[in-house]
């Protein structure tokens, strides 16, 4: 998924018990019909959650009605994408030569690393599209690594009251295969109306819960549907506790804090504003068909690559 939006907005500051909420904002994806999405991360007052640098809920969204999610090859550097749906499939095409389908329950991760393009699309079988669009930052020792995809189905863990899929991560006794450049975790939690479930957590982790369906408690503090709820670290239990008479659905995110500062403008993390200008002018290159030396080229897909936006005249700051 490609980033439209430069503004940011202010949310509320973190409280005294470690918790803070995150108020969505809609941000169009572009075209005729444009698909608009939720964002909670990043945020003026909230730019991470370990390495989690950017959170996108859609959907559910009739496709007839919105054109579905229509993204051409665009680039990458300095992050690796996570796609999780709820609903809906989605063709993934990259420069790897990758082309693959995104499928409800089934994690795809691309590590951009130093330069990498993809395309998204929704597909001709997809009625309803819904899920989440997730970005983690590659630590400055790893940032230059090589591209990569890597394709998982988490198994389904029972627990009282519910089920997980830990999709990144261990939690509720189930750990991922897919290697992570920080420690992380991620997961999808459903509860039965009025079950209430405590998860061992990493002390050391600040973790987020974004609500996608229902009513939910997060150690007692309600959490909106469509909201981001922020947690501090120092917690060794995360307890869920579904307080209407619906199902609940969440994802549930978490790692070290980062620790360090970043510059992420378009599609690009890097750590000074000259490495994203950099970024961005070969990106320009390559799509005006100079060699494709750092993005390569997406085969197969219909359309031309994004170019990039203009950047801005004023220098881009770090964030951290």
């Amino acid at each position: 998924m490609t980033n439209t939006e430069a503004l940011e907005q202010v949310c509320g500051p973190v409280a005294a018990d470690g918790v803070q909420l995150l108020e969505p904002r809609d941000v169009p994806l572009g075209g005729v019909r444009a698909m608009t999405v939720r964002r909670t991360l990043p945020q003026r007052a909230r730019s991470f959650i370990g390495a989690w640098c950017f959170l996108d809920h859609y959907g559910p969204d009739d496709v007839s009605a919105t054109g579905g999610m229509r993204v051409p090859p665009h680039p990458h550097t300095g992050l690796q994408t996570v796609s999780w749906l709820f609903s809906g499939e989605i063709e993934h095409r990259d420069s790897l030569g990758t082309h693959c389908l995104v499928r409800p329950g089934e994690l795809n991760l691309m590590t951009a690393g130093h330069g990498i393009s993809h395309s998204e699309d929704s597909t001709g079988a997809t009625t309803v599209l819904h899920g989440v669009q997730l970005w983690t930052v590659l630590p400055e020792r790893d940032r230059g690594t090589a591209p990569a995809f890597d394709h998982y189905v988490p198994p389904v863990t029972t627990v009282d009251g519910g089920e997980v899929r830990v999709f990144l991560g261990s939690l509720a006794g189930s750990t991922s295969p897919v290697g992570t450049f920080s420690p992380l975790v991620g997961a999808e939690v459903r509860l039965r109306p009025g079950a209430e479930v405590a998860l061992a957590v990493d002390p050391a982790f600040e973790h987020g819960v974004l609500v996608d369906a229902g009513a939910v408690e997060v150690d007692g503090t309600p959490a909106p549907v469509h909201h981001l709820l922020y947690r501090a670290p120092g917690a060794t239990t995360l307890t869920l506790r579904a307080s209407g008479d619906a199902e609940v659905r969440l994802l549930l995110i978490g790692g070290l804090p980062l620790g360090e500062q970043i510059v992420m403008w378009w599609n690009f993390v890097g750590r000074d504003h000259e490495e994203v200008l950099a970024a961005r002018t070969q990106w320009q290159a390559e799509v005006a068909g100079g060699p494709a030396t750092r993005f390569g080229r997406v085969a197969g897909h219909p359309h031309p690559p994004l170019p990039a936006p203009v950047i801005p005249g004023q220098r881009l700051r770090p964030r951290g």
